[in-house]
């Protein structure tokens, strides 16, 4: 797995893409956490090369301490660690308070794994082996995500019927309730409501929201439309609908 590794932070570094900074220009704060001191080190080496500030922890009780201290902008976190797991990691950082996005490293190719990844709050998933380029590519993409580097393009309130949407807060509510939403959550709650009545297939939602192949595994965007579904519709009349062997639809229930 170190040969695969190594060999891809050798050709990341032959088309490096555009830097990547905090919306202050200061430098993203990335938090490492495996207990495969090579794999932390390489993974530390290529993120380092994008201009960003790392820090590492080997086990889940130091990420939870590193992550209060560092407050980091994004978390590459490993599912099995030697004494807490990586879900327990999360359930702690988001009793924290925090909505830092996470990508979960998992050596299990299960789907099971997957989603519980997903359902604990994490943002996306790799599985080990995994080239660095892919690594790298999805943090940028969850980064982007984030209130740190949101683009601003006009009016940054989109509104469908009684739900708004804040793109300069991430404040989302419906009918003046205030709902809570991740970054992968408001990320594809803006998608849907940019195109109101318009049916979205999980493809476009995949290429949108996701900004990569998802190897075909559109089961995320089953996932996160449900989680959706349970804030923005909940107790009220659903917005967001399936298109049965289309996609989905957002549109106003008045």
């Amino acid at each position: 797995m170190t040969d695969n590794f190594a060999s891809a932070s050798a050709s990341a570094q032959t088309a490096r893409p555009v830097r990547l900074t905090r919306a202050d220009g200061t430098a993203i704060r990335v938090l490492v956490v495996d207990d495969e001191a090579s794999l932390t080190d390489l993974l530390s080496m290529a993120l380092r090369y994008e201009g960003w500030e790392i820090r590492t922890a080997s086990d889940g009780m130091k990420a939870i301490a590193a992550a209060r201290e560092f407050k980091p902008d994004a978390v590459v976190l490993d599912i099995m660690l030697p004494d807490i797991d990586g879900l327990q990691v999360l359930q702690r950082m988001r009793a924290d308070g925090s909505d830092v996005p996470v990508l979960f490293l998992t050596a299990k190719d299960a789907l099971d794994d997957r989603i519980a990844g997903l359902t604990a709050g994490g943002d996306d998933y790799v599985t080990k082996p995994f080239s660095l380029e892919e690594v790298v590519a999805r943090l940028r993409s969850l980064i982007r995500r984030s209130t740190l580097t949101a683009d601003v393009n006009g009016s940054p309130v989109i509104v469908v019927g009684d739900l708004e949407l804040d793109e300069d807060s991430h404040e989302v509510r419906r009918a003046g309730r205030p709902i809570d939403t991740t970054a992968t959550e408001f990320e594809l709650l803006r998608y849907l409501m940019r195109n109101p009545k318009r049916v979205l297939s999980k493809s476009q939602i995949l290429d949108r929201v996701w900004s990569y192949d998802f190897g075909g595994r559109s089961s995320v965007v089953e996932i996160y439309i449900s989680y959706l579904r349970k804030k923005i519709d909940a107790d009220a009349r659903p917005m967001i609908h399936t298109v049965r062997g289309a996609g989905y639809m957002l549109k106003s229930a008045e």
